[in-house]
Protein backbone atom coordinates (compact mmCIF):
# COMPACT_ATOMS: atom_id res chain seq x y z
CA UNK A 1 0.00 0.00 0.00
CA UNK A 2 0.70 3.60 -1.10
CA UNK A 3 1.57 5.62 2.42
CA UNK A 4 0.03 9.82 2.58
CA UNK A 5 3.62 10.96 1.86
CA UNK A 6 3.81 8.61 -1.37
CA UNK A 7 0.64 9.88 -2.45
CA UNK A 8 1.17 13.38 -1.80
CA UNK A 9 4.91 13.34 -3.85
CA UNK A 10 2.78 11.58 -6.93
CA UNK A 11 -0.52 14.97 -6.71
CA UNK A 12 2.66 16.84 -6.38
CA UNK A 13 4.59 15.54 -9.69
CA UNK A 14 1.32 14.99 -11.61
CA UNK A 15 0.25 18.84 -10.62
CA UNK A 16 4.04 19.67 -11.99
CA UNK A 17 3.58 17.91 -15.30
CA UNK A 18 0.22 19.20 -15.93
CA UNK A 19 1.35 23.08 -15.13
CA UNK A 20 3.99 22.15 -17.96
CA UNK A 21 2.00 20.87 -20.28
CA UNK A 22 -0.66 23.47 -19.90
CA UNK A 23 2.53 26.22 -19.99
CA UNK A 24 4.01 24.30 -23.29
CA UNK A 25 0.54 24.75 -25.08
CA UNK A 26 0.28 28.09 -23.94
CA UNK A 27 3.14 29.07 -26.05
CA UNK A 28 2.77 26.84 -28.54
CA UNK A 29 -0.71 28.31 -28.80
CA UNK A 30 0.00 31.97 -28.33
CA UNK A 31 4.19 32.42 -29.23
CA UNK A 32 5.18 29.98 -31.73
CA UNK A 33 7.97 32.09 -32.56
CA UNK A 34 9.16 31.71 -28.94
CA UNK A 35 9.02 27.72 -29.26
CA UNK A 36 10.89 27.81 -32.66
CA UNK A 37 13.73 29.47 -30.77
CA UNK A 38 13.37 26.97 -28.10
CA UNK A 39 13.85 24.42 -30.65
CA UNK A 40 16.72 25.40 -32.60
CA UNK A 41 18.47 26.15 -29.06
CA UNK A 42 17.39 22.89 -27.75
CA UNK A 43 18.65 20.90 -30.86
CA UNK A 44 21.99 23.01 -30.51
CA UNK A 45 23.16 22.40 -27.52
CA UNK A 46 22.26 18.55 -28.35
CA UNK A 47 24.82 18.77 -30.84
CA UNK A 48 27.27 20.51 -29.03
CA UNK A 49 27.26 17.62 -26.23
CA UNK A 50 27.36 14.76 -28.82
CA UNK A 51 30.25 16.51 -30.99
CA UNK A 52 32.21 16.62 -27.80
CA UNK A 53 32.01 12.91 -27.21
CA UNK A 54 35.77 12.02 -27.73
CA UNK A 55 34.01 9.05 -30.21
CA UNK A 56 32.92 11.78 -32.39
CA UNK A 57 36.68 13.02 -33.31
CA UNK A 58 39.08 11.20 -35.17
CA UNK A 59 41.82 10.94 -32.88
CA UNK A 60 39.45 9.75 -29.90
CA UNK A 61 39.80 13.03 -27.67
CA UNK A 62 37.20 15.33 -26.69
CA UNK A 63 37.00 18.72 -28.75
CA UNK A 64 36.78 22.01 -27.29
CA UNK A 65 33.66 23.65 -26.69
CA UNK A 66 33.93 26.46 -28.77
CA UNK A 67 34.78 24.27 -31.69
CA UNK A 68 31.98 21.87 -30.45
CA UNK A 69 29.49 24.72 -30.37
CA UNK A 70 30.77 26.74 -33.36
CA UNK A 71 29.97 23.51 -35.60
CA UNK A 72 27.20 22.48 -33.97
CA UNK A 73 25.50 26.05 -34.85
CA UNK A 74 26.71 26.14 -38.15
CA UNK A 75 25.27 22.71 -39.09
CA UNK A 76 22.12 23.53 -37.44
CA UNK A 77 21.69 26.95 -39.14
CA UNK A 78 22.63 24.81 -42.44
CA UNK A 79 25.77 27.43 -42.74
CA UNK A 80 28.62 25.64 -43.38
CA UNK A 81 31.60 27.69 -41.88
CA UNK A 82 34.23 25.57 -39.68
CA UNK A 83 36.39 26.35 -37.07
CA UNK A 84 38.16 22.14 -37.49
CA UNK A 85 38.35 20.49 -41.27
CA UNK A 86 35.10 18.17 -41.69
CA UNK A 87 36.86 15.47 -43.06
CA UNK A 88 39.94 15.47 -41.06
CA UNK A 89 38.98 16.36 -37.36
CA UNK A 90 35.44 14.41 -36.92
CA UNK A 91 35.32 10.65 -36.85
CA UNK A 92 32.76 8.79 -39.02
CA UNK A 93 30.29 9.15 -35.68
CA UNK A 94 31.27 13.08 -35.54
CA UNK A 95 30.40 13.40 -39.34
CA UNK A 96 26.59 11.43 -38.93
CA UNK A 97 26.02 13.53 -36.24
CA UNK A 98 26.77 16.99 -38.68
CA UNK A 99 24.49 15.01 -41.29
CA UNK A 100 21.80 14.72 -38.93
CA UNK A 101 22.32 18.55 -37.40
CA UNK A 102 22.46 19.78 -41.34
CA UNK A 103 18.81 17.67 -42.42
CA UNK A 104 17.49 19.17 -38.78
CA UNK A 105 18.33 22.54 -40.26
CA UNK A 106 16.78 21.72 -43.30
CA UNK A 107 13.64 20.56 -42.22
CA UNK A 108 13.40 23.92 -40.20
CA UNK A 109 12.73 25.65 -37.38
CA UNK A 110 9.01 26.19 -38.52
CA UNK A 111 8.66 22.46 -39.58
CA UNK A 112 9.75 21.66 -35.94
CA UNK A 113 8.00 24.06 -34.14
CA UNK A 114 4.95 23.00 -35.68
CA UNK A 115 5.16 19.55 -35.29
CA UNK A 116 6.27 20.05 -31.61
CA UNK A 117 2.88 22.25 -31.56
CA UNK A 118 0.60 19.81 -33.15
CA UNK A 119 2.16 16.93 -31.04
CA UNK A 120 1.37 18.86 -27.78
CA UNK A 121 -1.66 20.30 -28.45
CA UNK A 122 -3.45 17.96 -31.20
CA UNK A 123 -4.50 21.84 -32.71
CA UNK A 124 -2.86 25.36 -33.49
CA UNK A 125 -4.07 28.19 -32.31
CA UNK A 126 -4.68 31.23 -34.63
CA UNK A 127 -0.76 32.26 -33.87
CA UNK A 128 0.05 29.27 -34.80
CA UNK A 129 -2.13 29.30 -38.02
CA UNK A 130 -0.47 32.95 -39.20
CA UNK A 131 2.70 32.20 -38.05
CA UNK A 132 2.62 28.51 -40.39
CA UNK A 133 1.12 31.35 -42.81
CA UNK A 134 3.96 34.10 -42.68
CA UNK A 135 6.58 30.94 -42.54
CA UNK A 136 5.94 28.07 -44.72
CA UNK A 137 3.89 30.06 -47.24
CA UNK A 138 0.40 28.34 -46.83
CA UNK A 139 -2.15 30.43 -48.92
CA UNK A 140 -4.57 30.07 -45.46
CA UNK A 141 -4.92 29.07 -41.90
CA UNK A 142 -6.26 25.81 -42.90
CA UNK A 143 -4.82 22.25 -42.89
CA UNK A 144 -1.11 23.09 -41.20
CA UNK A 145 -0.71 18.90 -41.02
CA UNK A 146 -0.75 18.77 -44.96
CA UNK A 147 1.56 21.80 -45.20
CA UNK A 148 4.08 19.97 -43.03
CA UNK A 149 3.66 16.83 -44.54
CA UNK A 150 4.23 18.07 -48.16
CA UNK A 151 7.64 19.74 -46.70
CA UNK A 152 8.79 16.81 -45.16
CA UNK A 153 8.06 15.00 -48.17
CA UNK A 154 9.29 17.45 -50.32
CA UNK A 155 12.65 17.80 -48.35
CA UNK A 156 13.04 14.08 -48.88
CA UNK A 157 12.74 13.30 -51.80
CA UNK A 158 14.56 16.08 -53.80
CA UNK A 159 17.41 14.94 -51.53
CA UNK A 160 17.29 11.33 -52.88
CA UNK A 161 16.71 12.50 -56.45
CA UNK A 162 20.25 14.00 -55.83
CA UNK A 163 21.12 10.85 -54.26
CA UNK A 164 20.33 9.39 -57.46
CA UNK A 165 23.07 11.36 -59.27
CA UNK A 166 26.16 12.23 -56.94
CA UNK A 167 26.02 8.30 -55.62
CA UNK A 168 27.32 6.64 -58.47
CA UNK A 169 29.08 9.81 -59.56
CA UNK A 170 31.56 9.46 -56.14
CA UNK A 171 31.28 5.46 -56.66
CA UNK A 172 32.80 6.21 -59.86
CA UNK A 173 35.38 8.72 -58.34
CA UNK A 174 36.08 7.27 -55.09
CA UNK A 175 36.65 3.86 -56.65
CA UNK A 176 34.47 2.42 -53.88
CA UNK A 177 30.72 1.87 -53.25
CA UNK A 178 30.49 1.95 -49.61
CA UNK A 179 32.96 5.74 -49.53
CA UNK A 180 30.64 6.46 -52.85
CA UNK A 181 27.38 5.99 -50.92
CA UNK A 182 28.29 7.79 -47.95
CA UNK A 183 29.89 11.06 -49.98
CA UNK A 184 26.71 10.55 -52.30
CA UNK A 185 24.15 10.99 -49.79
CA UNK A 186 26.17 13.40 -47.24
CA UNK A 187 26.23 15.91 -49.99
CA UNK A 188 22.84 15.13 -51.34
CA UNK A 189 21.70 16.51 -47.75
CA UNK A 190 24.25 18.98 -47.25
CA UNK A 191 23.51 20.46 -50.98
CA UNK A 192 19.50 20.61 -50.25
CA UNK A 193 20.15 22.21 -46.92
CA UNK A 194 22.23 25.52 -48.37
CA UNK A 195 24.82 23.93 -45.78
CA UNK A 196 28.18 24.03 -47.30
CA UNK A 197 29.56 21.39 -45.25
CA UNK A 198 31.77 18.81 -47.20
CA UNK A 199 33.07 15.39 -46.34
CA UNK A 200 36.30 15.47 -47.69
CA UNK A 201 38.86 17.30 -46.25
CA UNK A 202 40.22 18.88 -49.11
CA UNK A 203 36.57 19.99 -50.20
CA UNK A 204 34.76 19.93 -53.77
CA UNK A 205 38.60 21.25 -55.23
CA UNK A 206 39.38 17.73 -56.00
CA UNK A 207 36.30 17.56 -58.34
CA UNK A 208 36.69 21.15 -60.04
CA UNK A 209 36.77 19.69 -63.10
CA UNK A 210 34.24 16.76 -62.37
CA UNK A 211 30.65 18.14 -64.38
CA UNK A 212 28.89 14.95 -62.59
CA UNK A 213 29.75 16.43 -59.06
CA UNK A 214 29.28 19.50 -59.41
CA UNK A 215 26.11 19.47 -61.77
CA UNK A 216 23.86 18.23 -59.17
CA UNK A 217 25.43 19.71 -56.22
CA UNK A 218 24.70 23.19 -58.09
CA UNK A 219 21.24 22.04 -58.94
CA UNK A 220 20.05 21.17 -55.34
CA UNK A 221 21.59 24.22 -53.85
CA UNK A 222 19.65 26.48 -56.47
CA UNK A 223 16.30 24.63 -55.93
CA UNK A 224 17.03 24.43 -51.74
CA UNK A 225 17.18 28.33 -52.18
CA UNK A 226 13.57 28.67 -54.17
CA UNK A 227 11.90 27.82 -50.18
CA UNK A 228 8.79 26.23 -49.09
CA UNK A 229 6.21 28.54 -49.74
CA UNK A 230 7.75 27.68 -53.59
CA UNK A 231 7.46 24.48 -53.79
CA UNK A 232 3.63 24.89 -52.32
CA UNK A 233 2.42 26.99 -54.49
CA UNK A 234 4.01 24.66 -57.53
CA UNK A 235 2.73 21.96 -56.14
CA UNK A 236 -0.91 23.75 -55.73
CA UNK A 237 -1.24 25.02 -59.52
CA UNK A 238 0.46 22.17 -60.99
CA UNK A 239 2.89 24.28 -62.71
CA UNK A 240 0.53 26.43 -64.43
CA UNK A 241 1.99 29.66 -64.51
CA UNK A 242 -1.00 32.04 -64.13
CA UNK A 243 -1.82 30.28 -61.00
CA UNK A 244 1.07 31.43 -60.09
CA UNK A 245 1.61 33.80 -56.87
CA UNK A 246 3.34 37.26 -57.05
CA UNK A 247 5.70 35.64 -54.51
CA UNK A 248 6.72 32.77 -56.72
CA UNK A 249 7.25 34.71 -59.44
CA UNK A 250 9.77 37.15 -57.66
CA UNK A 251 11.26 34.80 -56.16
CA UNK A 252 11.98 32.44 -59.59
CA UNK A 253 12.56 35.89 -61.61
CA UNK A 254 14.82 37.39 -59.21
CA UNK A 255 16.69 34.15 -58.14
CA UNK A 256 17.60 33.92 -62.06
CA UNK A 257 18.18 37.38 -62.73
CA UNK A 258 21.17 37.21 -59.72
CA UNK A 259 21.94 33.98 -61.14
CA UNK A 260 23.10 35.25 -64.37
CA UNK A 261 24.23 38.29 -63.43
CA UNK A 262 26.82 37.45 -60.85
CA UNK A 263 27.97 34.43 -63.22
CA UNK A 264 28.73 37.47 -65.35
CA UNK A 265 30.54 39.58 -63.17
CA UNK A 266 32.23 36.89 -61.58
CA UNK A 267 33.51 35.50 -64.48
CA UNK A 268 34.63 39.37 -65.90
CA UNK A 269 36.86 39.93 -62.56
CA UNK A 270 38.06 36.28 -62.53
CA UNK A 271 38.78 35.70 -65.73
CA UNK A 272 42.57 36.84 -65.94
CA UNK A 273 43.08 35.77 -62.17
CA UNK A 274 45.85 33.34 -62.40
CA UNK A 275 45.25 32.66 -58.68
CA UNK A 276 41.81 31.03 -59.58
CA UNK A 277 40.69 30.03 -63.13
CA UNK A 278 43.01 32.37 -65.03
CA UNK A 279 45.07 29.45 -66.86
CA UNK A 280 41.83 27.02 -67.25
CA UNK A 281 39.92 27.34 -70.51
CA UNK A 282 36.94 29.16 -71.34
CA UNK A 283 34.43 26.49 -70.92
CA UNK A 284 35.68 25.99 -67.39
CA UNK A 285 35.81 29.84 -66.75
CA UNK A 286 31.84 29.92 -67.42
CA UNK A 287 31.22 26.65 -65.88
CA UNK A 288 33.53 27.77 -62.49
CA UNK A 289 31.43 31.38 -62.74
CA UNK A 290 28.04 29.73 -62.87
CA UNK A 291 28.46 27.43 -59.76
CA UNK A 292 30.29 30.09 -57.75
CA UNK A 293 27.31 32.29 -58.40
CA UNK A 294 24.89 29.56 -57.53
CA UNK A 295 27.34 29.55 -53.89
CA UNK A 296 27.42 33.06 -53.23
CA UNK A 297 24.06 33.62 -52.44
CA UNK A 298 23.93 30.32 -49.75
CA UNK A 299 25.38 27.57 -51.21
CA UNK A 300 28.52 27.87 -49.25
CA UNK A 301 30.52 24.89 -51.64
CA UNK A 302 33.48 26.32 -53.15
CA UNK A 303 36.17 24.78 -55.87
CA UNK A 304 38.66 27.85 -55.95
CA UNK A 305 40.09 29.50 -52.94
CA UNK A 306 38.25 32.28 -52.07
CA UNK A 307 41.19 33.98 -50.32
CA UNK A 308 42.68 34.16 -53.87
CA UNK A 309 39.60 36.03 -55.17
CA UNK A 310 40.09 39.60 -56.55
CA UNK A 311 38.98 42.23 -53.76
CA UNK A 312 36.59 43.23 -56.41
CA UNK A 313 34.89 39.38 -56.36
CA UNK A 314 34.95 39.30 -52.37
CA UNK A 315 32.60 42.63 -52.40
CA UNK A 316 30.32 40.75 -55.04
CA UNK A 317 30.05 37.78 -52.45
CA UNK A 318 29.37 39.86 -49.26
CA UNK A 319 26.38 41.85 -51.93
CA UNK A 320 24.85 38.03 -52.83
CA UNK A 321 25.70 36.58 -50.01
CA UNK A 322 23.68 39.32 -47.81
CA UNK A 323 20.56 38.78 -50.48
CA UNK A 324 20.35 35.22 -49.81
CA UNK A 325 17.78 32.99 -51.38
CA UNK A 326 14.23 32.65 -51.01
CA UNK A 327 11.78 33.18 -47.63
CA UNK A 328 11.57 30.10 -45.63
CA UNK A 329 14.21 28.13 -47.91
CA UNK A 330 17.44 26.45 -46.95
CA UNK A 331 19.12 29.69 -47.76
CA UNK A 332 19.63 32.80 -45.59
CA UNK A 333 20.15 36.72 -45.98
CA UNK A 334 17.32 38.88 -46.20
CA UNK A 335 15.73 37.17 -49.07
CA UNK A 336 15.15 37.39 -52.55
CA UNK A 337 11.72 38.63 -52.19
CA UNK A 338 12.99 41.71 -49.48
CA UNK A 339 15.32 42.78 -52.29
CA UNK A 340 13.05 42.75 -54.90
CA UNK A 341 10.26 44.63 -53.00
CA UNK A 342 12.98 47.13 -51.90
CA UNK A 343 14.09 47.25 -55.92
CA UNK A 344 10.46 48.27 -56.80
CA UNK A 345 9.79 50.52 -53.96
CA UNK A 346 12.77 52.62 -54.85
CA UNK A 347 11.26 52.40 -59.21
CA UNK A 348 8.24 53.65 -57.93
CA UNK A 349 9.31 56.42 -55.97
CA UNK A 350 11.51 57.12 -59.18
CA UNK A 351 8.81 56.95 -61.05
CA UNK A 352 6.61 59.33 -58.93
CA UNK A 353 3.92 56.80 -58.17
CA UNK A 354 2.02 56.45 -55.15
CA UNK A 355 2.07 52.60 -55.17
CA UNK A 356 4.50 49.73 -55.12
CA UNK A 357 3.56 47.30 -57.93
CA UNK A 358 4.65 44.52 -59.71
CA UNK A 359 3.38 41.81 -62.18
CA UNK A 360 -0.10 43.09 -61.87
CA UNK A 361 -0.19 43.36 -58.12
CA UNK A 362 0.05 46.17 -55.57
CA UNK A 363 2.15 45.58 -52.82
CA UNK A 364 0.95 46.41 -49.60
CA UNK A 365 2.70 49.14 -47.87
CA UNK A 366 3.20 47.19 -44.72
CA UNK A 367 5.26 44.70 -46.92
CA UNK A 368 7.49 47.51 -47.49
CA UNK A 369 8.09 48.37 -44.23
CA UNK A 370 8.39 45.19 -42.87
CA UNK A 371 11.71 44.57 -46.04
CA UNK A 372 13.36 47.46 -44.74
CA UNK A 373 12.52 46.11 -40.86
CA UNK A 374 14.59 43.03 -42.18
CA UNK A 375 17.65 44.47 -43.96
CA UNK A 376 17.54 47.08 -41.32
CA UNK A 377 18.12 44.26 -38.45
CA UNK A 378 20.52 42.85 -41.06
CA UNK A 379 22.59 45.57 -40.88
CA UNK A 380 22.87 46.33 -37.55
CA UNK A 381 23.78 42.75 -36.92
CA UNK A 382 26.66 42.93 -39.60
CA UNK A 383 27.79 46.10 -38.24
CA UNK A 384 27.82 44.93 -34.74
CA UNK A 385 29.60 41.64 -35.24
CA UNK A 386 32.42 43.08 -37.91
CA UNK A 387 32.74 45.66 -35.13
CA UNK A 388 33.18 42.80 -32.32
CA UNK A 389 35.17 40.86 -34.29
CA UNK A 390 38.13 44.14 -35.13
CA UNK A 391 38.66 43.64 -31.44
CA UNK A 392 39.91 40.50 -31.15
CA UNK A 393 41.31 39.61 -35.13
CA UNK A 394 44.49 41.64 -36.51
CA UNK A 395 42.45 40.46 -39.92
CA UNK A 396 41.89 43.33 -42.63
CA UNK A 397 38.16 44.81 -42.82
CA UNK A 398 37.21 43.08 -46.04
CA UNK A 399 38.48 39.67 -44.85
CA UNK A 400 36.41 40.10 -41.22
CA UNK A 401 33.38 41.71 -42.87
CA UNK A 402 32.98 38.79 -45.78
CA UNK A 403 33.58 36.09 -43.11
CA UNK A 404 30.87 38.32 -40.85
CA UNK A 405 28.28 39.05 -43.91
CA UNK A 406 29.04 34.75 -44.47
CA UNK A 407 28.08 33.42 -41.28
CA UNK A 408 24.98 36.18 -41.21
CA UNK A 409 23.41 34.89 -44.37
CA UNK A 410 24.17 31.03 -43.08
CA UNK A 411 26.14 31.24 -46.40
CA UNK A 412 29.48 29.32 -45.48
CA UNK A 413 32.07 30.61 -47.65
CA UNK A 414 35.27 31.82 -46.04
CA UNK A 415 38.39 33.49 -46.05
CA UNK A 416 39.94 31.30 -42.95
CA UNK A 417 38.42 33.99 -40.33
CA UNK A 418 36.47 31.64 -38.09
CA UNK A 419 39.27 29.74 -37.26
CA UNK A 420 41.50 32.52 -35.91
CA UNK A 421 39.53 34.66 -33.76
CA UNK A 422 39.86 32.55 -30.77
CA UNK A 423 36.94 31.33 -28.30
CA UNK A 424 35.13 35.29 -28.12
CA UNK A 425 34.76 35.22 -31.92
CA UNK A 426 33.76 32.15 -32.13
CA UNK A 427 30.70 33.15 -29.87
CA UNK A 428 30.13 36.20 -31.92
CA UNK A 429 29.87 34.24 -34.64
CA UNK A 430 28.05 31.41 -33.33
CA UNK A 431 25.38 34.01 -32.16
CA UNK A 432 25.17 35.59 -35.54
CA UNK A 433 24.62 32.28 -37.34
CA UNK A 434 21.85 31.33 -35.07
CA UNK A 435 20.13 35.10 -35.10
CA UNK A 436 21.45 35.05 -39.07
CA UNK A 437 18.98 31.69 -39.36
CA UNK A 438 15.87 32.43 -36.88
CA UNK A 439 16.00 36.42 -36.86
CA UNK A 440 13.79 37.35 -40.12
CA UNK A 441 11.54 34.46 -39.24
CA UNK A 442 10.71 35.65 -36.01
CA UNK A 443 10.59 39.47 -36.61
CA UNK A 444 8.60 38.91 -40.22
CA UNK A 445 6.11 36.43 -37.89
CA UNK A 446 6.21 38.89 -34.89
CA UNK A 447 5.45 41.70 -36.69
CA UNK A 448 2.23 40.03 -38.90
CA UNK A 449 1.18 39.02 -35.65
CA UNK A 450 0.68 42.66 -34.06
CA UNK A 451 -0.72 44.19 -37.07
CA UNK A 452 -3.94 46.07 -36.26
CA UNK A 453 -6.69 48.55 -37.78
CA UNK A 454 -5.77 52.02 -36.54
CA UNK A 455 -9.30 53.87 -35.47
CA UNK A 456 -7.75 57.30 -35.82
CA UNK A 457 -4.92 59.33 -38.61
CA UNK A 458 -1.81 61.78 -37.27
CA UNK A 459 -2.11 64.59 -39.25
CA UNK A 460 0.42 63.98 -42.66
CA UNK A 461 3.38 65.90 -42.62
CA UNK A 462 6.51 64.95 -44.35
CA UNK A 463 10.78 65.36 -43.03
CA UNK A 464 13.11 66.07 -44.94
CA UNK A 465 14.93 63.18 -47.06
CA UNK A 466 18.65 63.11 -48.40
Amino acid sequence: MRSHADEAVLSRTRSMVLRVRDRLRYSVAHAPARIAIAVYAVATLVFTVLLMLPVASADATRTPLPDAFFTAVSAVTVTGLTTVETGEHWSMFGQVVILIAIQTGALGVVTIALLLAMTVTRRLGVSGRVFAKESIGSGGTGDVRRLIRIVVVTTFTIEAALAVFLVPAFVVAEDSFWRGLWHGGFYSVSAFANAGFTSHSDGLEPFASNPFVLAPIAAGVFIGSFGFPVFLNLIHAKWTRRRWTLHTRLTLYTTIILLVLGAAAWAAFEWANPATVGSAPWWEKIGNAFFASTMMRSGGFAIVDMESSTATTMLLSDALMFVGGGSASTAGGIKVTTFAVLILAIAAEAKGTRTTSALGRRIPSSTLRLAISVVFLGATLVLVAAGLLTIVSEASLDRILFEVISAFATCGLSVGISAEVGTFGKYVLSALMLTGRVGPIVLASALALRQRQETFAFPEERPIIG
